[in-house]
């Protein structure tokens, strides 16, 4: 018998999940970055380009070091010079969050091309991955449920920052400062600070996002690489409302889209096969437009960000 007969009508399901767990970890990073700092009251559209940025820097490193694992901390660190930077300008009276963002998108992708023509073709380790197909002998289930170390620590700090958020001290400050600016000068915080912190570690996040693309999914450097994931990750935010966890499953959501072309060419459905590829941005169109009534777009939206006001 077949592998593709073995695996029956399980193989379109099975190939899309294990789609959604490769593709949704950018948008798992990239959205926990910006929910951390949208819950400080700033906007950041730059996500992008430190995106990009993180995933030249991660291969780099990782090429020149052989080390998969020291070029995530150097995306990481790369995508907090890129926060800490915007968040330095943002701080000036008068300078729009925005505006500033989509500044720091272009130089990030700039700097990302230029920087980065020497590796687009060397080979850098790639990250580790966990096999959780191994009770299957069909190669096609062992290879969709390979699950990237990257994918269970995204999992693990939705979660902690959900409990930070609700729990402690950190959490709290940040979502004073993000919903009153003057209520956090009142009792002694500087929301200045605060904001120029949590840029800076979404930023990280968002460069630890671009490791895994260049170093796991689809594993090599191009200047291509992105496809507009640090924009839809912005989307993603606003849809799970400004929640880590619901960002959790709206990343896997987002990944589930972009899985769905492989998928169902790998059961030889072929006919319009690259308008599956519009899957994702369909998605966050749709998903814009329903999230969009007056009433309920900016539910649970930190009260300083730019677009609540």
């Amino acid at each position: 018998m077949s592998t593709a007969a073995e695996i029956g009508v399980w193989g379109v399901p099975l190939a899309i999940l294990g789609g959604a767990i490769r593709v949704s970890t950018p948008f798992l990073f990239v959205s926990l970055g910006e929910t951390l700092t949208e819950r400080s009251g700033r906007i950041n559209l730059g996500l992008e380009g430190t995106l990009v940025f993180g995933a030249m820097t991660g291969y780099a490193i990782a090429y020149e070091t052989g080390s998969a694992w020291l070029g995530v901390l150097a995306a990481a660190l790369a995508g907090s010079v890129f926060g800490l930077f915007h968040g330095w300008i943002c701080r000036f009276k008068g300078v729009n969050d925005i505006a500033i963002g989509i500044a720091m998108m272009l130089l990030g992708m700039g700097l990302a091309f230029f920087f980065g023509k020497p590796y687009i073709q060397p080979v850098a380790p790639d990250l580790p991955a966990i096999s959780f197909g191994w009770w299957s002998d069909i190669p096609q289930v062992q290879a969709a449920l390979q699950v990237n170390a990257l994918f269970i620590l995204g999992a693990f700090l939705a979660v902690a920052m959900h409990w930070m958020f609700r729990s402690t001290r950190i959490g709290l400050t940040i979502r004073v400062v993000g919903d009153s600016t003057d209520a956090a000068r009142a009792i002694g915080l500087n929301p200045n600070t605060v904001r120029l912190l949590s840029t800076a570690a979404g930023g990280a996040l968002a460069g630890v996002g671009g490791a895994y693309l260049s170093l796991y999914y689809p594993g090599s450097w191009t200047e291509g690489i992105s496809s507009g994931q640090g924009l839809m990750a912005v989307a993603l935010v606003i849809f799970a409302r400004w929640n880590p966890i619901l960002s959790f499953w709206a990343a896997l959501l987002f990944g589930g889209a972009g899985a769905l072309g492989p998928a169902l060419q790998s059961v030889g459905v072929t006919s319009g096969y690259y308008l599956f590829f519009a899957a994702p941005y369909v998605l966050t169109l749709g998903l814009l437009i329903l999230t969009s009534s007056p009433d309920k777009a900016m539910d649970g939206a930190p009260g300083e960000l730019s677009i609540t006001k």
